[in-house]
């Protein structure tokens, strides 16, 4: 394996900061020549050509690029190590990654995560949105702290969890205040032929939908189908067609986007989890947001 010399990733970035050999040796107090033969050094061991050389300047290669906007994260990482370690203990933050399943409603995350906020100690998070799978992954590898999702880890993931149950929430039907009046009259059977924005086919909102659609036989017309939450309450509050809320949020979503609830799904809920790994040091930020949870 060929490890990667700091050193010489540090000059490549003065380079490509400074746009020429002569500034980052000015800033960096070295030699041209010592610079350049530590970038040589560097591109041999990546394999790669880090710059298009002429007479007068330097220029990133695509692949130069690609290095250079690691190069800027790791560095960035760095100083923000020294500043947090010249802190006292006390102010310094705490980090929190988070991620979140594609499907939690991120008003429902939100909630979630506002007790972290209250601690007496600052936190900075990090949120990251993916695939459930995925963000167990990263979980196990110790690059998240903690999961929100819409179904418990299971054994399937091949990784011991922790889950926690935090939210159970309904689902009810909402649309435009004119489109709310006309659908409350005779439902459910008004949703028939009437139009709908829902989540896509393969969300779990989806399913229970569209089995509580068959179960009822009804079969709205379906305008637009949707993964952000967000998108499909702008267009439930434009009339574009009815969509699905979850009661938990329905008052911020009512006064959000003036939405009107018009109906109940029977039998269609959500379910909340945080999902951890068991660790040797407690995260306070965790146990803030897996407090009230139902292990």
């Amino acid at each position: 394996m060929n490890w990667l010399n700091y050193h010489h990733l540090l000059y490549f970035w003065a380079v490509a900061k400074e746009g020429s050999l002569r500034r980052a040796g000015e800033k960096l107090h070295i030699s041209q020549p010592t610079i350049s033969a530590q970038i040589r050094q560097l591109e041999e061991v990546l394999g790669e050509q880090l710059f298009s050389r002429s007479t007068r300047h330097l220029t990133l290669t695509e692949p130069g690029q690609l290095v250079f906007g690691y190069a800027e994260d790791i560095f960035a990482l760095g100083q923000e190590l020294v500043t947090i370690l010249g802190q006292e203990p006390s102010e310094r933050p705490v980090r929190l990654q988070v991620g979140i399943s594609d499907s939690v409603p991120k008003i429902i995350a939100r909630k979630i995560l506002a007790p972290v906020f209250r601690l007496p100690r600052p936190v900075r998070v990090v949120c990251r949105e993916g695939d459930l799978r995925e963000l167990v992954t990263q979980l196990a590898a110790h690059q998240l702290d903690v999961v929100l999702a819409h179904e418990p880890s299971t054994s399937a993931f091949r990784l011991k969890t922790l889950n926690y149950r935090l939210e159970k929430s309904g689902v009810v039907l909402c649309a435009s205040a004119r489109l709310a009046a006309k659908l409350r009259r005779t439902f459910p059977q008004s949703l028939n032929g009437a139009p709908a924005v829902l989540p896509t086919v393969e969300m779990p909102l989806r399913r229970s939908l569209e089995k509580w659609f068959y179960a009822i036989h009804v079969q709205p017309k379906v305008v637009a189908e949707v993964e952000d939450a967000a998108l499909m309450n702008h267009f439930g509050a434009e009339g574009l067609g009815f969509i699905p809320v979850y009661s938990a949020v329905l008052p911020e979503l009512t006064e959000m986007y003036g939405l009107r609830k018009f109906g109940v799904v029977k039998g269609a809920e959500l379910d909340l989890y945080a999902i951890t790994v068991e660790r040797k040091i407690r995260h306070i930020a965790v146990e803030a947001i897996t407090a009230n949870g139902l292990p």
